[in-house]
């Protein structure tokens, strides 16, 4: 629901250095005595896991190199409490949060490569520092494959949605259209259904694909419009997007478009091997979320389509229970011999 891939800066933060954690340094390679767990990725999913794993008195390294994929986006919506608030802040306020945790630390760096085993994994991080971690967990999100067509990219975040849960009070009312894709065929049609609640003024464009003749029929039946020739360009003014125009001369005004790219997970998460769904995301237990590496977790939008703030914190959270819990009768089984 969160989901707008844009390269974002490069905000820093202050790396909190724990001495508990670090055993030494030896020119620019630091190496950490064996942590509890290492997340991968600072977004709600990372957050809500380092803290939940904090409290629970685990020593936790939070790793985070951007970009984020809410880069574009104005707002954050439907997080209880924080309904409205800029990503950035979102995230700071998590970051500041997080330094109550003496056990927890937080780098602005990224994750080369992993081996080794549940217990025991290596971890390398793109600043030359080697750590040892009992868990990892992947809170990496996916990279959105932006479309090619003339005006996509530069309205993306700002005209171009994926979520109507996400923006759609902020637009309600005005002229949304939605653009069908390959991968959509077999979820557009609900997508379109639902629109309805927050405009009336709504079109389908199938941008050529081959629509079922009954699921045109019930975006009729409610009074939604469909143009079936393939979509020229996306023509803008100065408030954003003006209007969709088709190759068969058609110009169709439309303010708000809602697309679903394709979507693919990051270098790391392919490099892993750890098993994928038939969409593409990653397959986890859906009580543990691990995934089918034994020790190794991922939760947030990498793992779902249902891809939002809130579900990912949740998800965090979930999987930062289920670590705690696994590393505890670790420790119980090995004190009994």
């Amino acid at each position: 629901m969160l989901g707008l891939a844009r390269k974002a800066p490069d905000h820093r933060f202050a790396v909190k250095r724990n001495r508990n954690l670090t055993n030494h340094h030896s020119g620019n390679i630091v190496c950490y005595m064996s942590l509890d767990c290492i997340i991968i990725g600072g977004g709600p999913g990372g957050l809500s896991a380092a803290l939940a794993l904090g409290r629970a008195r685990k020593r936790v390294l939070l790793v985070d190199a951007g970009p984020r994929r809410n880069a574009a986006a104005i707002n954050l919506h439907n997080f209880v409490t924080r309904d409205g608030t800029p990503p950035d802040d979102f995230r700071a306020a998590g970051l500041a949060e997080l330094t109550t945790y003496p056990n927890v630390e937080i780098q602005n760096v990224g994750v080369t490569a992993i081996t080794g085993q549940s217990g025991a994994f290596a971890v390398e991080l793109s600043n030359g520092t080697s750590i040892v971690a009992r868990r990892v967990l992947l809170c990496t999100g996916v990279i959105d494959e932006l479309q090619p067509m003339q005006g996509f990219r530069e309205l993306w975040g700002r005209s171009i949605f994926q979520c109507p849960y996400c923006h759609g009070w902020e637009v309600k009312d005005r002229t949304w259209g939605y653009l069908v894709l390959p991968p959509n065929l077999d979820h557009f049609l609900p997508f379109a259904l639902q629109a309805v609640g927050w405009t009336r003024d709504f079109t389908v464009f199938t941008d050529g694909a081959e629509v079922p003749d009954e699921a045109i029929r019930q975006l009729r039946a409610v009074g939604i419009r469909v143009e079936t020739a393939p979509v020229l360009r996306l023509d803008a003014d100065d408030a954003g997007l003006a209007s969709v125009a088709l190759d068969d001369g058609t110009v169709v005004p439309c303010e708000v478009l809602y697309a679903h790219p394709p979507q693919h997970q990051v270098a790391l998460v392919r490099d892993l091997g750890v098993e994928l769904d038939e969409h593409g995301y990653v397959r986890t237990d859906p009580m543990k979320r691990e995934t089918s590496i034994a020790g190794i977790y991922a939760a947030g939008d990498l793992t779902s389509r249902m891809q939002g703030a809130i579900f990912a914190a949740a998800a965090g959270t979930q999987a930062a229970a289920m670590i705690n819990l696994a590393l505890q009768l670790e420790l119980v089984a090995k004190a009994a011999g």
